[in-house]
Parts: structure tokens; C-alpha cells; sequence
């Protein structure tokens, strides 16, 4: 069968039968329909309707702004899920687009699509293999299966069979769809093509893995729920107050919708979407490049990080890291039996020669010296019986390097305290060679690897990222959790665990490390983490991880040595491949939550003063001290500019000190509630004294002037005591946020300016500008804010003090 194959009528019929071998299409969404989607939030219709009565209101440029701010947030979820989509798309890209079979008894070059099952697939250094396959012939074969194990170092392939059950890392006599070939060269019958393969298993996981809302999308859903209840309770208040005075229907109806837009915090989304853009910036500065703008806030949230080991926490190269026996002289006969080469761009050839030609360099031996100096005379190459490879060269020794339990046998001196040393090795997760050399080799000699001297061991590995460790700890003083998946050996998983310091000794690595772990199993741990209420981080580079990704609440590729499927499915993407990074944008995402959750308290506690003055003013009998036009000025200015400002605050340096708050932590509990009614209490009172001393002393405008004024001002002094819950403003920084000084002078300035020309001032229905009334209306404002400021001061001694997580072990 491997010299005949199928014939081409046999072909054409199987590939009726079977399909053509291509990951399945799914139907793409339909753009409008994922456009209106983006519409059904409880924030975004109650600003659709603002937007409607504002124009019904003759408030033409107010509903013109609000509708623009539905649109454009619209627009940024649109082309979120729109590039969602590609992943699938990429992840088809990644099948070969020809393979060579055998078809009637003859080499062919076909199309990869038209591959079948029972083809026999011709293997060589290079190729893309076409479809899953178990092996007929394999000679020095070794792929490169990162894409579905997540592991960089070359399999070596033999015909040792395997069983369903094998985990996929073992299966030394397949060869999977998606992988490349390393080394060497085989013939392969095919088993399954296009969503049967392990590839297509993956397609299907990333097809049923769920896109978690952050924990921000679900608070703010309740934040716009709870508005929509309260300004239906405002309407009704209002309309009942109405009924008992006795106004007109039109009236009390135009005031009571007014009202009830007043209560909306228009400018909310576009700040959050501003917030988050901000963080995207900030977090390009330590490496991470956001796809997906909620999962800013998202990763600030998490409580688990699970993470691939290589390239992530590691460096994602071998590296000789233990040497047993004389070091030079190990070394040396190592690089004289390597075929790799060393670049300017790194190494080329297979990850453990690279590895070991870099220790000869950092030791003055460079391999082309040796092979100038020395000169190779016959190669007898590695294969997957014989596990070694040897090199006899001008000097007449043959050197040797090869699996430890192989080349002893073959040694007759240096062998005392090899097996133990070996032992010893393994255990700590190190990849074991042996080199041995023979001297005065015979040239006649067809068969030279006997009688060899054992020169020593080499001990490889995948080196930790020395900052990866330091990360990690971090991350545990901010309360995360860190969690290793690999497609290593347990042996090995552990033992990089505990260099790492995510395990100490005596603990058990259970719930911490998960080895030799497929796609199915990253999907499951995500999805059995989530279930018990955590936030998950995860890191991934190959196909493997993508579904996983896709599940989790913050998806993190790697931009260096992801591949494009995993890119496409993240959330974020890390543009230097290092752990230490995610960290670094853990507390970017934290600050972010803080300014986002400080501004909606700030916006809505001066939505409660501007309804406490207009119901306080109704239940008395007063006129009403602020006119629609006034209560939008308001919203859309004096609000809306600080609050731009005060998510623009720098992240706090105790961001990384504090565990990460519970998932289901509203983002405005009681003591948020608290703080808004308290600061809508002050606000609204001082502009109703305001209003009340002038009215008793002059006119109607000129009362409206003072509570209107006092009112603006009252709220941009505000900006300043928000800007932290806890510290004053001079404790915090004054000019730590000099965009908001900006905005307040500015503020201030198109508040004068709008009292002192004419036309505006007629418009707006205002008395006569006046310094006095100015001043005494700053004077005022000013209360609210100091009030705040000595509040913080005088409640600290009945605050408990947090404390970070304990950093005697990691969090279970």
C-alpha cells in the first residue's frame, strides 16, 4: 500500500464520502443584526430616549450629541465581535494548501483540500503535514507540534503504536494536521481529514467556547437598570407633586421629562469608552496590545491567571543548564557532533544542538572552528531506534552524544556515578543527553559506536524568565493566582514550577500545575474556574490554547511566537511573549476600574443635586430654580469635562497591594450609594440656599442665576475631592493630574463667559452678570468639596487598615 496508494477513481469516490479535508465554514453573522446588538443595553436605550425627548424639547444639539455617543459606541462593539469572527478563519488558514501522495502508484503534489482518508501522505523536512496519519516508515523523523501541544521542541517519530488514549504528546507513530516536519523524512497512511483531525477537534472548541462579558459590561447593566427605575420614579414623584399644585398637563409633562433626563449621566459611555482607551495606551507602554476594550478593565478584575509554560514563564529556548564531568571537555565533544548552526538572527537546526553551540560560544568555541580545525570525516546521523548521533572526524575520535539509557551500554569507562547523576537530573526536570567519544577509530570500522569513554551529562531545559519569577510574586501579593498548564512531562512541569516559586517545598502540586494537558483539558480547567466564581487570565501561544482563550474572561496571546488563530481569538496581546507584563497591566486595569467607578459617583451625585433642588423647590412651593436648558448645560459641561479629566488619573501605586475585589461586587454598593446621596444632599442644598437668599431680595433671574451658578461651581470643585475616596486632594497630588486643573479652568471660564455675553445670557434666561453674585456663588461651591475633604480626614481612625495576601505560599 505505501508504494501503490489509492487509485484516482478510489480517491474521487472517498472524497464524495468523506468531504473535502477543510475546516468547516461556520455562517458569519449578519453585520446589521450584530450592529443592533450592540444597542439592547439598558444605558444605551435609556440615552435613546434622552436623545428623543431632548429633541422633542427643542434641545436639537443635545440630541444630536447623544445620539452620536450611542452610535459610536455601537460602532466599537460592532467591530469588536466582527473581528472575533476571524479566528476560525485564521485557524482554517493554518492547513497546508498542497500535499504529496501516493496516487496510482505515483507521486503526486495535490491540493491539501483534496486529500482523503487511506491517502499515503510522502513526509520531508519542511513540509506541512496534510492530515492525521500514523506513521508506515520513518526515517530520522521528528514534527514540530507546537501548534496543537503548545510544546517548541521537535517530536521524534518511530512506529511504536500508540492507542486513542495516549495522550497526543506521546503518539510517536502519528504525525496531525497543522504540523510541520522537522527532521528526516516518512510515509504516512491517512486516518482523518478536515474537522475529524485534532485540529478540527479545536475548531469545534473554539466554535462552542463562550466570550464571557467582563465584570465591568455586567455592572454597568445593572448601573443603567437602576437609572432606568430611578427616573421612572422620578417621573411619577414629579407628576404626583404636578397633580396636587395643580399645573397644567403640558407643563408637567415637559418638566417631568426633563427631570428624568437630568438623571441621566449622558456623558457616561463615552467616558468609559475614553477610560478604557486611555488604559489601552498606557498598557502599549508595558507591552500589551488590547484587542478588545472591556477586557482593560476585565484583567484589573482577575483572580486567576492560568498560564502556558513555554515562552511565557520560560524563555522558550533550550539552554544548557547543568553540566556533569569535565565542563570543557564535555562541551567541547558536544558542538563536534552537531549539525546546527549559530546566526546573527539565533540558531538554526534542532532547539538542543543551538543550545548546546550557544554554551561553546559563551565558552570561546565557536563551530566553525571546530569544523575547520577538525574536519568531519563520517556522520553516522540520529535516529529514533538508536537515539544518538555520532560525528568521527580528522583526529581520529568519533564523538557521541545520545539518550542517557542507550549510549551507558555502549561505554566500557567513565560510567561510575552516571546512572545516579542521571537520576538526580531527571528529577529536576532537565532534558539528559550523554557524550562519549572513541579514539583511533579504524577507518574500515563500519560499526564504531562501541567501546566508548563517557565524557559526562548535559542537562537542558527551557530556562525561566528571571522577571517572570519576580512577576509571579506580584501577582501573589495583588492576590492572584497563578496557574501552569503544559504539554510537558509531569517530571518536568514540576520541577519548573517550583523554580519558578509557584510551588514550595512539600506542596503538592495539585490545582496548581496541570501536565501533558490537550485543548480539551485548558477548556475544562477554564470553565471548571469560572464556574467556582473566579475571573480568568489566560496566556496562550499555539492553536492548543486558542479555545481556552476564547473562554476565558481576558484572553492573552503571545505576539511573538503566537500564531495568528490564538491572536485572533485573544483579547490582548503580549508584545514581548513575558509574564512580567501581564502584571504591569494588572494595575493599569485596576486604576482603570477605580477612575470609572470614582466618576460615575461624581456624575451621579450632581445628577441628585439637580433633582433634589427642582423636587425640594416643588414640595415648597417655589419657581423652579433651573430651567431644561440649564440642567443639560450642566450634564453635558461642567459634568461631563472633569469626569473626562478624572478617569485620566494615574493608577494608584496600592493597586497591586489589594486582593481582587469578588466578581459579583457591584460597582456602586451601598457605601457608593451613600456617598451619592450624601454629595447630592450638599450640592443640592447650598444651590437652594442660594436660590432662596436671592429670591427673597431680587428677581426670578437673578435667584436662577445664583442657584445655577452655584450649582456649576459647586460641582467642579467636587472633581478635585473625587479624585481619590480615601486620601485628600493635597495627599493625592494637586498637580498629578494637570489635565483636570486644565478642564477646571476651562470649565470656569465658559461659565463666566456664558453669564457675562448677551446672547447667551438671554437665552439661558440669567439676570445680569456681577462679580458678587460670581464670587458668592464660588464661595458656595466651595462648601460641598471641603465638607468631603474633612469627612475623609475625620473617619480614618474608624477604617480598618487592608493588608495584601500573605506571601509565605501561593494562594490556593
Amino acid at each position: 500500500m505505501a508504494d501503490v496508494g489509492l487509485t484516482t477513481a478510489e480517491a474521487a469516490a472517498r472524497l464524495a464520502e468523506h468531504g473535502p479535508n477543510e475546516l468547516a465554514r461556520e455562517e458569519a453573522s449578519s453585520p446589521v443584526l450584530l450592529f443592533l446588538a450592540q444597542l439592547k443595553s439598558p444605558m444605551i436605550i435609556l440615552l435613546g430616549i434622552a436623545a428623543i425627548v431632548s429633541g422633542a424639547l427643542g434641545e436639537v444639539p443635545e440630541a444630536v450629541a447623544i445620539i452620536a455617543i450611542v452610535v459610536l459606541n455601537a460602532i466599537v462593539g460592532f467591530v469588536q465581535e466582527f473581528r472575533a469572527e476571524k479566528a476560525v478563519l485564521a485557524l482554517r488558514n493554518m492547513t497546508a494548501p498542497r500535499a504529496r501522495v501516493i496516487r496510482d502508484g505515483h507521486a503526486a503534489l495535490i491540493a491539501a483540500r483534496d486529500v482523503v482518508p487511506g491517502d499515503v501522505l510522502l513526509l520531508e523536512s519542511g513540509d506541512l503535514v496534510g492530515a492525521d496519519a500514523r506513521l508506515l516508515e520513518a526515517h530520522a523523523l521528528s514534527t514540530v507540534e507546537s501548534t496543537l501541544t503548545g510544546e517548541s521542541v521537535p517530536v521524534e517519530k518511530d512506529l511504536t503504536p500508540s492507542t486513542a488514549q495516549t495522550p497526543l504528546a506521546e503518539r510517536s507513530d502519528s504525525v496531525f494536521l497543522g504540523t510541520s516536519v522537522a527532521t528526516g523524512s516518512g510515509r504516512a497512511v491517512v486516518l482523518a481529514t478536515g474537522q475529524r483531525t485534532e485540529l478540527g477537534k479545536i475548531a469545534n472548541l473554539l466554535a462552542t467556547a463562550e466570550e464571557q462579558q467582563t465584570p465591568l459590561q455586567l455592572q454597568l447593566e445593572k448601573v443603567g437598570r437602576s437609572l432606568v427605575w430611578l427616573c421612572l420614579a422620578v417621573v411619577a414623584l414629579v407628576a404626583v407633586l404636578g397633580v396636587i399644585r395643580g399645573v397644567p398637563w403640558l407643563e408637567l409633562l415637559v418638566s417631568s421629562i426633563s427631570l428624568a433626563v437630568a438623571a441621566v449621566p449622558e456623558g457616561l459611555p463615552a467616558i468609559v469608552t475614553i477610560a478604557l482607551a486611555i488604559g489601552v495606551q498606557r498598557m502599549a507602554s508595558q507591552h500589551v496590545l488590547v484587542r478588545k476594550l472591556p477586557s482593560v478593565e476585565a484583567l484589573g478584575s482577575t483572580t486567576v491567571i492560568c498560564t502556558d509554560k513555554t515562552g511565557t514563564l520560560t524563555r522558550g529556548l533550550m539552554s544548557v543548564r547543568e553540566v556533569w564531568g569535565d565542563e570543557a571537555a564535555v562541551v567541547r565533544a558536544a558542538a563536534s557532533c552537531c549539525d546546527a548552526e549559530l546566526t546573527d538572527k539565533g540558531g538554526v537546526g534542532d532547539p538542543t544542538e543551538v543550545a548546546i553551540l550557544e554554551k561553546a560560544r559563551a565558552m570561546q568555541l565557536e563551530r566553525a572552528d571546530l569544523e575547520r580545525d577538525n574536519p568531519r570525516r563520517r556522520v553516522f546521523p540520529f535516529d529514533a531506534v538508536r537515539k544518538r548521533m555520532s560525528i568521527e572526524r580528522a583526529d581520529g575520535v568519533l564523538y557521541v552524544k545520545g539518550a542517557v539509557d542507550l549510549l551507558l551500554p555502549l561505554c566500557v569507562a567513565g560510567v561510575d556515578g552516571a546512572v545516579e547523576r542521571n537520576a538526580q537530573m531527571a528529577k529536576r526536570g532537565l532534558r539528559v543527553l550523554a557524550v562519549a567519544v572513541r579514539r583511533d577509530v579504524p577507518g574500515d570500522d563500519a560499526e564504531p559506536e562501541r567501546g566508548l569513554t563517557l565524557l559526562g551529562l548535559l542537562g537542558l531545559a527551557d530556562p525561566p524568565r528571571p522577571e517572570a519569577i519576580e512577576a509571579i510574586k506580584r501577582a501573589h501579593r495583588a492576590g492572584i493566582r497563578t496557574v501552569m498548564m503544559t504539554g510537558d512531562h509531569p517530571v518536568t512541569a514540576e520541577a519548573i514550577a517550583r523554580e519558578m516559586g509557584l510551588l514550595r517545598e512539600g506542596e503538592s502540586p495539585e490545582g496548581v500545575v496541570y501536565a501533558r494537558v490537550t485543548p480539551e483539558d485548558k477548556l475544562r480547567i477554564v470553565r471548571e474556574l469560572k464556574a467556582k466564581g473566579e475571573i480568568v487570565a489566560m496566556t496562550g501561544d499555539g492553536t492548543n490554547d486558542a479555545p481556552a482563550l476564547k473562554e476565558a474572561h481576558v484572553g492573552i496571546a503571545m505576539g511573538i511566537a503566537g500564531v495568528e488563530v490564538t491572536r485572533e481569538a485573544a483579547d490582548m496581546v503580549l508584545g514581548d511573549d513575558n509574564f512580567a507584563s501581564i502584571i504591569s497591566a494588572v494595575k493599569e486595569g485596576r486604576g482603570i476600574y477605580d477612575n470609572i467607578r470614582k466618576t460615575l459617583v461624581y456624575l451621579l451625585g450632581g445628577n441628585v443635586g439637580e433633582l433634589m433642588v427642582t423636587l425640594v423647590a416643588s414640595l415648597m412651593g417655589l419657581p423652579l430654580p433651573l430651567l431644561a436648558l440649564h440642567l443639560l448645560w450642566v450634564n453635558l459641561v461642567t459634568d461631563g469635562l472633569p469626569a473626562l479629566a478624572l478617569v485620566m488619573d494615574p493608577a494608584s501605586e496600592e493597586a497591586l497591594t489589594r486582593k481582587p475585589r469578588p466578581a459579583n461586587e457591584p460597582m456602586l454598593g451601598r457605601t457608593e450609594w451613600l456617598r451619592v446621596f450624601a454629595t447630592g444632599g450638599l450640592i443640592g442644598g447650598v444651590a437652594l440656599i442660594a436660590f432662596a437668599r436671592e429670591l427673597d431680595v431680587d428677581s426670578i433671574e437673578h435667584a436662577r442665576t445664583m442657584a445655577f451658578s452655584t450649582l456649576v461651581f459647586a460641582q467642579i470643585f467636587n472633581a478635585v475631592a473625587f479624585r481619590s475616596f480615601d486620601r485628600v486632594a493635597l495627599e493625592v497630588g494637586l498637580f498629578s493630574n494637570p489635565r483636570l486643573l486644565g478642564v477646571m479652568a476651562l470649565t470656569i471660564a465658559l461659565h463666566l463667559g456664558l453669564v457675562a455675553l448677551p446672547f447667551t445670557n438671554a437665552l439661558f434666561d440669567l439676570g445680569p452678570f456681577s462679580w458678587k453674585v460670581m464670587g458668592i456663588s464660588m464661595v458656595l461651591g466651595l462648601v460641598p468639596a471641603t465638607f468631603i475633604e474633612v469627612w475623609k480626614l475625620a473617619r480614618r481612625p474608624f477604617i480598618p487598615r487592608s493588608r495584601p495576601p500573605s506571601s509565605s505560599s501561593p494562594s490556593r
